[in-house]
């Protein structure tokens, strides 16, 4: 490993089947106001919702409640749960949803008591945090972003066109997070296979960048490895704990900053499938799925080693008699197979997609430099026509 680094994790898991009933010895470590954040009230439908508040209610908390965070949390979303955590002096914000309901609630949690707009200040300019931080927990109802174990937070600003993802210090990490899989087998498909994609995207874009011997590499092939096997038995019976459980946790360990250690990352995907998804709306993990093979076709020539060790250990090619070449371009193979076998979106157009939002796409995507290519602008757009 060549890279120098600081590692440190301050998010409690408590994780397994019946692990809500850790949320009251938390909670007693925090003042009596909560701001119980969530969705569009799937959670009232599987009993979660009861199960949550009954624990506020008998831990002597006063709840206020913030519903109806979207999909893609939006900058006046952001907004109205500032005030209301001004308003409400609220103590402790409790996230229990997917990961948009936990990045909006780090998002709140750094932006309700800054001096001036948040938006500009942490999502235009970047800016570090110098203002009071409000505590988060996340009670976690979907897999995929890893966002109950890390500082990031995407919000999308729809007048501009963009979604942006901050991804803030340690201080920012949810303080606490309760992962119990049986919370997740109500999902419906759609949204558990992108879950699936998006937990399979965070590995590859750390992997696939650097070229020397890193542990973290050998720790994403296992990763990958683990996802490829549950996600298959997961979906033909979505109630298959060992399968969910595994995938839950994957999922944490995909973006909870430890693979990316000692290393540079890419994240070119998500910011072209970010960038999809300020256009359209779409599930963030199709707008992944959909661009994935156009960008690795890309680049697979500037990165030929690595795409050729991703073969042979994560997707099992044969190399035998074959050039390097053959190899990884068979491994890209396997994985699209994978991804058409789970029933992804691997076409742009299925998402809203068309020609004349193609310019539009492409500048509001923003180059990392961290891969093996550093992306123009036409070659931005060529992938985003290659995905159609």
């Amino acid at each position: 490993m060549l890279g120098n680094f600081c590692y440190a994790n301050p998010t409690r898991l408590y994780f397994g089947e019946g692990s809500l009933k850790y949320l009251p010895e938390e909670l007693a470590q925090y003042g009596e106001n909560v701001l119980l954040v969530y969705g569009g009230g799937s959670i009232k439908k599987n009993g979660i919702y009861d199960q949550v508040l009954a624990a506020l209610k008998a831990s002597g908390k006063r709840v206020v409640e913030d519903a109806g965070v979207m999909p893609n949390p939006t900058v006046q979303k952001l907004y109205e749960g500032c005030e209301k955590v001004r308003q409400n002096h609220i103590d402790l914000i409790l996230a229990v949803g997917g990961g948009s309901v936990c990045d909006y609630a780090k998002a709140v949690s750094v932006s309700a008591y800054c001096s001036e707009d948040p938006w500009e200040k942490y999502y235009l300019r970047m800016e570090d945090v110098d203002n009071e931080i409000v505590p988060v927990g996340c009670v976690l109802t979907m897999v995929g972003t890893g966002s109950e174990m890390n500082g990031g937070a995407v919000i999308t600003n729809p007048d501009s066109k963009l979604k942006i993802g901050h991804v803030f210090g340690d201080d920012v990490f949810p303080k606490f997070s309760i992962l119990d899989p049986v919370f997740t087998y109500t999902l419906p498909r759609h949204q558990m296979v992108a879950g699936f994609f998006d937990i399979m995207s965070h590995i590859l874009e750390q992997y696939f960048s650097g070229t020397d011997d890193n542990t973290s590499d050998y720790i994403a092939e296992g990763l990958l490895r683990s996802l490829i096997h549950s996600s298959r038995i997961a979906a033909e019976d979505p109630q298959n704990y060992e399968a969910r459980s595994n995938i839950m946790w994957i999922a944490t360990w995909a973006l909870n900053t430890l693979i990316a250690k000692g290393k540079s990352t890419d994240w070119m995907v998500h910011m072209i499938g970010q960038s999809i998804g300020a256009y359209t709306d779409a599930t963030h993990g199709m707008t992944l799925s959909a661009v994935s093979m156009a960008y690795y076709r890309h680049i697979l020539p500037y990165g030929l080693p690595k795409f050729y060790r991703y073969a042979v250990q994560v997707w099992g090619v044969d190399p035998q008699a074959k050039s390097e070449e053959q190899v990884a371009a068979e491994g890209l193979e396997r994985m699209e197979a994978y991804m058409r076998q789970l029933g992804l979106v691997m076409d742009i157009t299925e998402l809203g997609v068309t020609e004349e939002m193609l310019d539009g796409i492409a500048d509001g995507t923003f180059i990392m430099d961290g891969g093996y290519k550093v992306l123009d602008r036409d070659e931005v757009v060529a992938i985003l026509k290659e995905s159609m």
